[in-house]
């Protein structure tokens, strides 16, 4: 039966673009896949540093004593695998000393709001301009026991400005996070494109002093982000690994516009 199904494909298509005769083909069956466990498969627990791991919420972590954060990979950025998520999280794990505020611009699965918490933040503020990634930050914000009091999660429009959605409120009410709060600690690990076309918006997130890192950049791309950001941060340094890049430094402390 497959094969007349198949038969009946070719034959339509070879006559959709005018051959007259079917071309040869053979029909072989294969082995039976169970592509979800090939899926999870690719995954593994990752160690960031010592005592610091990301681990798949199928797989029991390596050292149960270590800050574990589990996350399902999903159809968002942010696997802890990738040397950008690396780097922010080396950043995040010596910028938090406990009770900052913290946001993650551009927050894929969560990773780094969720780390956040886990280091000891008071508050931990996700923005993504993707539906999808808001879905899986929630998820594994769950995975990790962490509730909407320590980490808030907002749907941004793709333009900047003040248009953000809270998570749990759909509507124009849920923009909170734009009405004034400054953050301690901002992180925004996306592409360079967007950070230096928004590098006023995320910087305008920061109290003045406060901690800025960007990554999702390549080594040789650092020029173009510190020639545009050297104009909103000072004390500004990079740390590479492979050839991928993250730069932070502190807003600047005189900076008037917000």
């Amino acid at each position: 039966m497959e094969s007349q199904d198949v038969s009946k494909c070719i034959l339509n298509a070879a006559d959709s673009i005018g051959l007259t005769k079917t071309p040869r083909f053979k029909v072989t069956v294969g082995e039976q896949v169970d592509w979800l466990k090939k899926t999870q498969e690719s995954f593994h627990p990752v160690e960031v540093t010592k005592g610091l791991w990301i681990v798949p919420e199928w797989i029991t972590p390596p050292d149960v004593q270590a800050k574990n954060i589990i996350i399902n990979p999903g159809l968002a950025f942010g696997t802890g695998d990738h040397p950008t998520t690396k780097l922010c999280l080396l950043l995040l794990h010596d910028s938090i000393k406990g009770g900052e505020l913290f946001l993650d611009y551009g927050t894929g699965s969560g990773i780094l709001a969720i780390a956040a918490v886990k280091f000891g933040a008071a508050l931990s503020s996700g923005i993504d301009i993707e539906p999808q990634a808001i879905t899986s930050a929630r998820y594994n914000a769950a995975l990790n026991n962490i509730g909407p009091k320590k980490m808030e999660l907002y749907l941004a429009s793709d333009k900047p400005g003040p248009n953000l959605s809270h998570e749990n409120d759909q509507s124009a009410n849920g923009i909170g996070i734009i009405s004034g709060t400054k953050y301690d600690v901002v992180i925004a690990n996306i592409l360079l494109n967007p950070l230096l076309d928004l590098a006023e918006h995320i910087v305008s997130y920061a109290k003045p002093g406060a901690i800025v890192g960007l990554s999702g950049i390549l080594s040789n791309q650092l020029p173009y982000i510190m020639k545009r950001y050297s104009q909103l941060l000072e004390n500004i340094s990079v740390n590479h690994m492979d050839d991928w890049a993250c730069l932070s430094g502190k807003k600047k402390i005189n900076r008037t516009t917000s």
